[in-house]
């Protein structure tokens, strides 16, 4: 690696090269389905809608009309299909009039119909519809549970299910017998389309009880009325051979995997070998940066298990189990300030931590860069980082040492890249 190369550019350019990976207009045009007799419709939800949803018009070759739905600030131009916006990560009303309207968009149609679902991640918070019986105030309440409670994604999308009038294939259901095609950009690891956004068009196999479990293990306090409509027997989603699913298909165009294979052979090209840890990583945000930083420091101090130059890379989704009291940030700030923790003081590592959505949490940064010497800004700057992870206010910190990544709302979703470059061994 050259001398004079910035560490922090080189990180960004990785996680530009990620990003371009994921970019939905090629991924798009290379899993469009063959018009078809009838109508086209076009529906979607997550991070990455608006986005997706102007890559489909420029690919398009035939009539067509839709809606989908993206989180509230800036989304992508588009000419036919509309852009309803709602919140994220907790639910709001909006969201539940986007839901509403997705239903109807799909009303009516025949077996010569065909609808096309541009799904991404964020889609569960984007598409809030309570179950027959529960209340939209009841299922935020659900939502937040599940944002404090620790749990993997995969096991926050299981419980979502089973309170929702929409996801788990609902969607798909309203919309038989027209034939369904998703297309999936998938930010969760193991890149099932049935986890992503909750599965608004794809069944999972999980059933109720698989629901009941998740809560129990992670302690979750729940609404009464949620608890006795999961005890009910009502609370059962479609599973995947129901008939009314039977001419749907799925494709994950997305993932993490094939961004940080992009990032892996950007970093090659400008001379540093790159190490792809793995795109699954999951887990208490605050322990993934203990590990993250004991790597770095080992090949830091000891020239193992790599040689450096090296850039570690790995993707997947942490969680931040909510104790006490919270501020501002999301989990990849809260991973790299425990990593900064760790390095503190080791010269020659440099880190960034960033959600490929552009957006960490509820701020407008994507995430944060680290180095050895963050502790000492965040305290030359008067905040006391230790205090501020005890209380999930990382983003104070980062702000306070300037060490913010801000490059804005990217239109795509792929979930979290982290690049840790270890210049000297």
């Amino acid at each position: 690696m050259m001398d004079d190369l910035a560490p922090r550019a080189f990180l960004t350019e990785l996680f530009d090269a990620a990003v371009r990976a994921a970019d939905p207009l090629e991924a798009i045009r290379a899993n469009l389905p063959e018009p078809p007799k009838g109508r086209t419709v076009v529906i979607g939800a997550g991070k990455a809608a608006s986005q997706m949803a102007a890559a489909f018009e420029k690919v398009w070759e035939g009539p067509f009309s839709g809606l989908v739905v993206d989180r509230h600030g800036p989304v992508a131009e588009t000419n036919t299909i509309r852009v309803l916006q709602a919140a994220h990560p907790v639910p709001d009303a909006a969201g539940l009039d986007a839901a509403r309207a997705l239903f109807h968009e799909v009303a009516g149609l025949t077996e010569d119909d065909l609808v096309i679902a541009l799904i991404s991640g964020g889609g569960s918070a984007l598409l809030p519809a309570p179950a027959q019986g529960l209340s939209f105030e009841d299922e935020v309440a659900v939502n937040k549970a599940l944002l404090a409670s620790g749990a993997p994604i995969d096991a926050m999308n299981v419980v979502r299910n089973h309170v929702s009038a929409i996801k788990g294939g609902r969607l798909a259901l309203a919309a038989a017998p027209a034939r369904v095609v998703s297309l999936v950009v998938s930010d969760v690891a193991g890149d099932d389309p049935a986890m992503v956004a909750s599965g608004p068009t794809v069944p999972h196999a999980a059933g109720v009880e698989d629901a009941l479990s998740i809560i129990a293990e992670y302690g979750m306090a729940l609404p009464e009325a949620v608890m006795a409509h999961l005890n009910s027997g009502k609370a059962h989603a479609p599973r995947p051979d129901d008939p009314g699913l039977a001419r749907n298909s799925v494709t994950v165009i997305a993932s993490a995997g094939v961004s940080l294979e992009a990032a892996a052979t950007r970093a090659r090209e400008m001379g540093v070998e790159a190490a792809i840890l793995s795109d699954a990583i999951e887990g208490e945000a605050r322990e993934i940066g203990k590990m993250h930083a004991a790597i770095a420091r080992e090949i830091a101090t000891r020239g193992r298990p790599f040689t450096a130059p090296v850039v570690l890379l790995s993707g997947g989704e942490t969680t931040v189990t909510i104790r006490d009291g919270y501020g501002r940030g999301g989990r990849n700030t809260e991973m790299l300030l425990s990593f900064a923790r760790e390095i503190e003081g080791v010269a020659g590592i440099d880190a960034l931590a960033a959600d490929t959505d552009g957006i960490d949490g509820s701020e407008d940064n994507a995430g944060a860069f680290a180095d050895g010497g963050s502790m000492a800004r965040m305290r030359a700057a008067g905040v006391d980082p230790g205090a501020l992870l005890a209380n999930h206010d990382a983003w104070t910190a980062f702000d306070a040492a300037g060490d913010l990544f801000v490059p804005g709302p990217t239109g795509t979703n792929v979930n979290d890249l982290r690049a840790i470059l270890v210049r000297r061994g």
